[in-house]
């Protein structure tokens, strides 16, 4: 099997599901067209974690948007990090802040926006939203006037 970069784990191999929050799973790739700017999209419909209070499953739509840098976040580790989630406890913001930081500390992109669609729990939907936009650019200024402008759902 050749691959371009054997530098990635997950790709092509058999799947070991963590059973814990597992940043360490994430893997990148080298953007082909760093001087590009140009939107990625990842959607997580069957997203869970845990309440930390009361231990029941929380239930989201997870859905990823970001402008990528030189590196670019490899999908299945995407997922095998996603699912890593699914007995831990935390509250639905933290999720969503949680995974928009480890991904901007894993693949440093120019912009990033991570969107939570929380079920109802209680008769109430939580639909969290964290944005990230380089320091000192263009994507600074565009983290800000999305989240400004935020048309939430």
């Amino acid at each position: 099997m050749s691959r371009e970069n054997d530098s990635l784990k997950s790709l092509g191999r058999q799947t070991d599901y963590k059973m814990t929050y597992a940043p360490e799973v994430l893997e990148t790739f080298e953007n082909k067209h760093p001087e590009n700017d140009y939107w990625v999209q990842f959607n997580c419909p069957e997203f869970t974690s845990l309440c930390p209070i009361t231990g029941q499953p929380d239930f989201a739509e997870i859905k990823i948007y970001y402008i990528p840098g030189q590196r670019m976040v490899e999908s299945k580790s995407l997922k095998l990090y996603l699912f890593s989630f699914r007995n831990h406890g935390d509250f639905h913001e933290d999720c969503v802040n949680i995974i928009m930081k480890d991904l901007v500390k894993l693949m440093q992109p120019k912009y990033i926006e991570v969107v939570g669609l929380f079920t109802p729990r209680g008769g109430i939907s939580i639909y969290p939203y964290a944005n990230y936009g380089m320091p000192g650019t263009k994507y600074e200024a565009l983290a800000e006037q999305r989240l400004l402008n935020r048309q939430m759902v």
